[in-house]
């Protein structure tokens, strides 16, 4: 009997094994990851300039990795360690907008949390990489939403017009969103290869265009999205850099607004503004940098810069204030690029999660709020006032 348990154990053993493997198959098929594209998609693909050797590539040279960590040393580390404030350690404030009573002749934006925006212009309604989901990753409790800032959800967009897609990450393309979205959304405008998510999602492709960098698709008369680069990567599970990444420019007649997508500091920048510019507000990738993926995320300093580049009237922060992704205080970029905003020509908007600002030359001001953590209603109003 006893030269017979070893037998029975290793077969257990390999028995768990197999079926661990198999449960881990069978969660790739899963459909939130998406899908790689095919056919004429890909056909398209490789006529792209920006396409070489079987990946979209950036402008310039942007290796992802800029210590000599490994990858998945480094993700493990992100996952696994704990640094500094990484979140807030309590709620946020937030304030909850009727985005279905807005006046839709009036130009304005709404901030929904991370690089999520809710967007009026040019009588069009435009919702920008919505999140609307408290866990924005495939493994669960992996990149969990700030508390407080899950406020919004599919049923509280009204119709929108366009939906603008910068890249298919998970923090930017939420596949419980936009399967929610789906009744509500009249066109989709996203980059190259991303269109595969949105076929394998049960979407209608004679509503979804992709585009390459520089791309105009006009979609109302009075506005038009410019497709911009960005300096970046792309891809849900293994397979990368299959979909182009990009920025989205949104003019009209009478203002200009630009959205970096996820993005590294770069000449793109210029070039945008100088093209584009001078644009009303710009909303700019200035959180989750890392000194191991310097490339592919702004520092508040380098968004700071890139504004310059824009020539903008008014900056605001994205890519912050809902996830973290990286080591840095949940704060540091709102201190940091306020420290700097001292020293520019540029207004600075600090928008709460939900609270419209406005593209029409009105006076605006923001408390600084990130400074106030759970403060009641009464003493947030009063530290503001003293402020102003």
């Amino acid at each position: 009997m006893k030269r017979v348990w070893p037998s029975r154990l290793l077969k257990a053993f390999v028995g768990t094994a197999i079926l661990g493997v198999l449960g881990v198959v069978a969660y790739f098929q899963h459909p939130l990851f998406g899908e790689l594209p095919s056919g004429e998609q890909l056909a398209r693909i490789t006529r792209s300039p920006n396409y070489t050797d079987g990946v979209f590539r950036n402008q310039i040279d942007t290796p992802m990795r800029t210590t000599d960590q490994s990858e998945w040393s480094m993700w493990m580390q992100t996952l696994l360690e704990k640094k500094g404030q990484p979140r807030p350690p309590h709620g946020i404030p937030v304030v909850k907008t009727d985005l279905k009573a807005l006046d839709r002749a009036q130009d304005l934006v709404v901030w929904l949390g991370h690089s999520s925006y809710f967007l009026q212009l040019g009588g069009q309604r435009v919702l920008i990489d919505p999140v609307f989901c408290a866990n924005a990753a495939p493994i669960p409790a992996a990149n969990k939403a700030f508390e407080g800032t899950n406020l919004y959800t599919a049923d509280d967009m009204p119709e929108v017009d366009v939906l603008l897609i910068s890249h298919d990450h998970y923090d930017h393309l939420d596949y419980p969103t936009i399967q929610a979205l789906q009744p509500k959304v009249g066109r989709v405008i996203a980059g190259l290869g991303v269109g595969a998510h949105f076929e394998a999602w049960g979407y209608d492709m004679r509503t979804v265009r992709e585009a390459d960098w520089g791309e105009v698709v006009a979609v109302a008369p009075q506005l038009e999205v410019h497709v911009t680069p960005a300096r970046h990567f792309s891809g849900r599970t293994f397979t990368r850099d299959q979909s182009l990444w990009v920025g989205f420019a949104l003019v009209s007649p009478e203002r200009r607004f630009f959205f970096s997508g996820d993005s590294g500091y770069g000449p793109h920048f210029a070039e945008i503004g100088q093209r584009l510019g001078p644009f009303d507000a710009v909303a700019l990738d200035m959180g989750q940098y890392d000194p191991r993926w310097a490339n592919v995320h702004m520092t508040p300093e380098q968004a700071a810069q890139a504004a310059e580049d824009l020539r903008t009237k008014a900056l605001t922060p994205a890519h912050v204030g809902r996830f973290s992704i990286s080591f840095h205080d949940w704060d540091d970029p709102f201190k940091r690029i306020t420290a700097l905003h001292r020293k520019r020509n540029y207004a600075l908007w600090t928008p709460e999660i939900g609270q419209p600002f406005h593209l029409d030359g009105r006076s605006q001001s923001f408390a600084t709020w990130w400074e106030y953590g759970t403060m009641n209603t009464r003493s947030r109003l009063a530290a503001e006032a003293k402020e102003h």
